[in-house]
């Protein structure tokens, strides 16, 4: 055998190299101003508990709430009605997307047993947007906020979705005469389609407030604005005056937090005192109440609102 090089041959093993994983996305750090209170009422686990037992779905859980623990803690919750799966891919939300469910014909006095359980004298009531439905839910609103009524004598506050104008569904709703209509704005005109979605009209949130007040005066309206989405102190501003010529008593504002991953990130942290000046503009044009400050939500405290 010939030993030059050229009949010299090599057999090299094969090394297979796995690509890096791609970086994990960045998660941006919480301003101290953010730390949440976790409430020192110690009833967190009754609460639990009894949602559980009852069967029953919070905006607490599915919209991942950072106060859900000192509200829990203080045996109050925000019952979510018409199932756990929404029809609208909104950006900023973390309600799950998909096939909607069927009605549960019960929930009304199962949410009413709740409420009675739980001792509330403010009964806060919202629900998933089910723009498959012919009414848009507004029915089972109605019957969920007799039932509620009956049971407790509690004042009821309904948050609701806009019912993408279905004929007749607004007034359904409010023969229960619920004591606050909450519709919430969510953010300024320019960023509707990016953070409600395109079936979602500024104009049409405007005019469902309206509505209600003119369809029963006495009822308190509000609304509410998430913040750090981009959205400019002008813009705000705008708002601002849109919902008081729409009739808007009541104004809620906080700061938007990424519920995912796949939600729409936070374009900045607002400071306290920037939401203390808000709040104080926004009294100073001629809303009744407002709620002002990082981690307010439109529920949030919701009785100490109306009394």
């Amino acid at each position: 055998m010939s030993d030059s090089p050229a009949s010299l041959s090599f057999s090299l093993p094969i090394v297979t190299v796995d690509a890096p994983a791609p970086p994990a996305p960045a998660v941006r750090r919480l301003p101290p101003w953010l730390r949440q209170n976790l409430g020192s009422g110690g009833g967190h686990a009754e609460t639990a508990h009894l949602i559980a037992e009852l069967g029953l779905e919070t905006v607490c859980s599915s919209a991942k709430c950072p106060n859900r623990l000192e509200c829990w803690s203080s045996r109050t919750a925000t019952f979510m009605i018409l199932g756990n799966v929404c029809t609208r891919p909104c950006g900023f939300c973390s309600v799950p997307k998909g096939k909607t469910e069927e009605l549960e014909l019960d929930e009304p006095e199962r949410v009413a047993e709740a409420a009675k359980r739980l001792g509330l004298a403010h009964v806060v009531i919202t629900s998933v947007t089910r723009d498959d439905l012919p009414d848009g839910g507004a029915e089972h609103f109605r019957r969920t906020v007799e039932a509620v009524r009956a049971a407790t004598g509690a004042a009821v506050e309904v948050l609701v979705p806009d019912f993408l104008g279905k004929p007749g569904a607004l007034e359904q709703l409010m023969a229960a005469k619920p004591d606050v209509f909450n519709h919430n704005t969510e953010t300024v005109p320019r960023l509707y389609r990016t953070v409600r979605g395109r079936k979602s009209v500024y104009s049409w949130t405007l005019e469902l407030l309206a509505t209600a007040k003119r369809l029963m005066p006495e009822v308190k309206t509000k609304s509410g604005l998430m913040l750090g989405l981009g959205e400019t102190r002008d813009e705000l501003l705008d708002v601002f005056a849109d919902l008081l010529d729409h009739g808007v008593d009541f104004l809620t504002l906080g700061q938007y937090l990424q519920p995912t991953l796949d939600s729409l990130p936070v374009e900045r942290y607002v400071p306290p005192d920037e939401f203390d000046e808000l709040g104080g503009l926004a009294r100073s044009m001629g809303f009744k109440r407002v709620a002002s400050g990082p981690l307010v939500r439109s529920s949030y405290h919701a009785r100490e609102m109306t009394v």
